[in-house]
């Protein structure tokens, strides 16, 4: 292919790359969309015209005190969770993505088991299984809008060693925010009907940075008396995908980390809109702010303990665990955790990882971390500790009587996978959870423009109104 010989000495994303890329329309993803943007317009005319006053919830005082939970108020086409059948993407499970979706192809030979995260995006935009030329052009498309500029590389380099990872992640994105097309294009005037566009290739020009970004921020934090000169950072290559890219940047080349790293961008992309990243990104977006500005502030939201620092605490609280039965010389078996399990709970602390505010079965995330984990590493310590809380934890908890849903979630296993391949910085993986999430978030973001779809303003109400209409009712 003609792309595929071309040689950029400078990664910089600039006006020569994008009048090759679109001179020789390396991707079909905006085509597609463009074809379906129509399609989806009418869809939602119609269901407003038909069914727009038709009652679909009733809001109880316990759910406006309680954080909105559980509230049908949002449209979110992307993903759909199911209490028992939990995360569904376009109405596909994990599983069924995972046979469906094409794969990396490492070499004539090889494939890889996990699927590509280009073919993810395709998925997540469209709602449609691409193929393989599609995806092999999707995945050139971000490798020729990758690229930092030297300013918002070496700002990033510069970042406090010990400012926290989700903060500079945050911060990075929003230096890049002056190269939006979106905010560009609006300040010079366009249509509504043209905010679809310019929305895409501001989130095609973000996802393609993310890798850099997020490699950058490690080796920043984690390397940095070895990676502190520019020159000695690793390119965005393009014979890789977007995934090995990013490992490689990371100084990670064991072919099982990629496709870990494929799997868990995978189960983290998208968990329907309710939830606080994927809701900030929408309720920025919704006053027309950037891409940019939008997945920041999705960020700021996952950065939280309560949502994506979660996988964090619970890896902490594994490590403490494992410490503590070595200490008493115990060994890790059902009679032992069983105890320590009760210990947990009537001190009045909770066992971390379980229980879900939505789910009512094991997390589907969590099953295919534990295949991966069975299948690869079996016989890992951590592992074995896991794997005995899985099957004594959710009889305790039931036994308890005070936890609605006893069984594992995703952030109960991802942090041993990680540690086992020797990513042991804790504090990064929510950046990783970043990376992943920034799929979904900006898939919907796109069809939130291309739809329409007006600015959110939700009613509030006091605490002596609701006490007056409690009353009258």
């Amino acid at each position: 292919m003609l792309l595929r010989s071309i040689k950029f000495n400078n990664r910089i994303l600039n006006n020569t790359k994008l009048n090759i890329f679109k001179r020789y329309n390396s991707s079909n993803l905006k085509n597609r969309l463009k074809e379906l943007i129509p399609i989806r317009q009418k869809e939602i005319s119609d269901l407003k015209k038909i069914h727009g006053n038709k009652i679909i919830d009733t809001v109880l005082v316990n759910q406006t005190l309680g954080g909105m939970r559980g509230i049908k108020s949002m449209y979110w086409n992307t993903s759909l969770l199911d209490p028992e059948k939990g995360i569904t993407f376009h109405n596909k499970t994990i599983n069924n993505l995972r046979e469906e979706l094409p794969k990396y192809n490492i070499n004539k030979d090889e494939t890889s088991f996990e699927p590509s995260s280009e073919s993810l995006l395709w998925f997540l935009m469209t709602g449609e299984i691409p193929n393989k030329n599609d995806v092999s052009k999707l995945s050139e498309e971000l490798y020729i809008r990758s690229g930092l500029n030297n300013n918002v590389k070496n700002a990033i380099i510069e970042f406090p060693k010990h400012m926290h990872p989700m903060t500079q992640f945050s911060s990075a994105i929003l230096l890049l925010q002056n190269e939006s097309v979106f905010a560009k294009k609006y300040k010079e005037g366009i249509t509504k009907n043209d905010y679809w566009e310019h929305t895409y290739e501001d989130i095609m020009n973000l996802i393609a940075k993310l890798p850099e970004i997020t490699s950058l921020i490690y080796n920043n934090t984690y390397k940095y008396g070895e990676y502190k000169k520019y020159g000695e950072y690793k390119k965005y290559e393009q014979e890789l995908d977007f995934t090995g890219n990013y490992c490689n940047m990371i100084g990670f080349n064991d072919k099982n980390f990629h496709d870990l790293m494929r799997l868990y961008i995978l189960i983290h992309s998208d968990h329907e809109g309710g939830n606080a990243s994927a809701h900030t990104c929408r309720l920025v977006g919704s006053t027309l702010s950037d891409p940019y500005l939008s997945l920041s502030s999705s960020m700021n939201a996952l950065a939280g303990p309560l949502h994506g620092l979660a996988n964090q605490e619970v890896l902490k609280w594994l490590l403490d665990l494992q410490s503590k039965l070595k200490k008493e010389n115990k060994e890790v078996n059902k009679e032992t955790i069983k105890e320590f399990a009760w210990e947990t709970l009537n001190s009045g602390k909770v066992i971390p990882g379980y229980g879900h505010a939505v789910l009512r079965n094991t997390d589907p995330r969590y099953t295919c971390q534990r295949e991966f984990a069975l299948k690869n590493l079996p016989n890992d310590e951590l592992f074995k500790l896991v794997d005995t809380i899985y099957k004594v934890v959710p009889d305790v908890l039931l036994e308890h009587g005070k936890t609605k849903n006893p069984y594992p979630n995703v952030d109960s296993h991802s942090g041993v996978l990680l540690k086992h391949y020797g990513l042991n910085e804790y504090e990064y993986y929510t950046v990783l959870f970043g990376l992943g999430r920034s799929f979904g978030v900006l898939s919907e973001l796109f069809w939130d423009r291309a739809l329409n779809l007006p600015l959110e303003r939700p009613k509030s109400v006091t605490m002596d109104w609701l006490k007056n209409n409690v009353k009258n009712n």
